[in-house]
């Protein structure tokens, strides 16, 4: 059913956003119970850090301390409120029962809150549960369980529209969430919780095209179109770069093979004057220069050739044939004495002349 689908997508997606914005362990997926109850996402925090920061964001206070978070694709429902309360108790009676078996004091601070994020919220079971808006610590939407039950519902329909709110609009229905992932790709290319989110919104657009085979109902179909243009904005855009790296790559390139040809034709024409003034002012002087860096040159490829022949054949006895990795070393050795490459190739291993030539 496509609800696992966005079941896991917000499970995961959690997990992302309280690893972004607060100091602690995340899993999903946990055992609370004998009778394995799960709950969605259990965060688990280090720090302590006071979640009544005016200057900290909405997903921050979240994070500030521990937390189990039950995310719903549709509207949360009273028995499923209750459910969510319940695995809270157990959760916390376990924790409880480890402390006193560890002879450790733990306060009611350090015990997880129950975080419930519904699409909608009817006012009906606003009322039923004597749920009431926390306008002290969150904007509108968020609110507040009665005291015994230690939770807070958010309510992603009545979001104001601001970045604060955004990570958890993402998790929204219909045009709630289309804009938020819209908002969600307008961020810095920078951003990390940006790219990994999309990442993660890519992953649920595949498994949505997958299960097209099947039957998706309206609201999911317009999602996927929604989510299928934004990834090919992504791919034009990777295409794009791919582009302008290209380009700079050949210009650079095009500048290094025009200095080279440049270099080269200025040393054709360089010999052709030379040779033209060198017959006008003494064809004597020329040769005698030319014989001299001849003999020179002569001698020194004499002596490399010399070099190389014996490089190859140590290697042979060394290595019994001069495969392609070997071949490659051959050049740098000629640049030493013979007394110097003999006990290399005597006494180095196959890796050692690797590494070092």
């Amino acid at each position: 059913m496509t609800r696992f689908i966005h079941d896991q997508f917000a499970k995961k997606y959690l997990a992302e956003l309280l690893a972004f914005f607060g100091e602690g362990e995340v899993k999903t997926s946990v055992d609370i119970a004998a009778e394995v109850k799960q709950a969605d996402v259990l965060f688990i925090a280090k720090g302590k850090n006071p979640a009544n920061n005016p200057t900290m964001t909405m997903a921050a206070k979240l994070a500030a301390s521990s937390a189990l978070l039950e995310p719903f694709r549709n509207a949360v429902s009273p028995k499923e409120l209750v459910s969510c309360c319940c695995k809270l108790n157990s959760f916390r009676d376990k924790i409880e029962r480890e402390a006193k078996r560890k002879k450790k004091k733990i306060s009611e601070a350090e015990l997880p809150f129950l975080w419930i994020i519904s699409p909608t919220f009817s006012s009906e079971l606003i009322k039923r549960c004597c749920a009431v808006p926390d306008k002290e610590n969150y904007p509108k939407g968020v609110y507040l369980l009665p005291d015994i039950l230690q939770g807070r519902v958010i309510a992603v329909h009545q979001l104001p529209d601001n970045p604060e709110t955004l990570w958890f609009r993402i998790l929204g229905r219909g045009k709630v969430q289309e804009k938020a992932i819209k908002e969600l790709k307008s961020l810095p290319l920078e951003s990390t919780l940006r790219n990994n989110a999309l990442e993660l919104v890519y992953e649920m657009l595949s498994l949505l095209e997958v299960r097209q085979k099947q039957q998706l109902d309206q609201e999911d179909k317009e999602l996927v179109m929604q989510l299928s243009t934004i990834y090919l904005e992504k791919l034009e855009n990777a295409t794009q770069q791919g582009i302008e790296q290209g380009i700079e790559r050949g210009i650079e390139q095009g500048i290094e093979q025009g200095i080279e040809r440049g270099i080269e034709q200025g040393i054709e024409r360089g010999i052709e004057q030379g040779i033209e003034q060198g017959i006008e002012r003494g064809i004597e002087q020329g040769i005698e220069r030319g014989i001299e860096r001849g003999l020179e040159q002569g001698i020194e490829r004499g002596k490399k050739g010399e070099r190389r022949v014996m490089i190859e054949s140590l290697l042979r006895i060394r290595f019994g044939s001069i495969d392609e990795e070997i071949s490659r070393i051959i050049e740098p050795l000629t640049a030493l004495s013979p007394e110097e490459f003999t006990p290399l190739l005597l006494q180095s291993s196959r890796e050692d002349l690797l590494a070092r030539f």
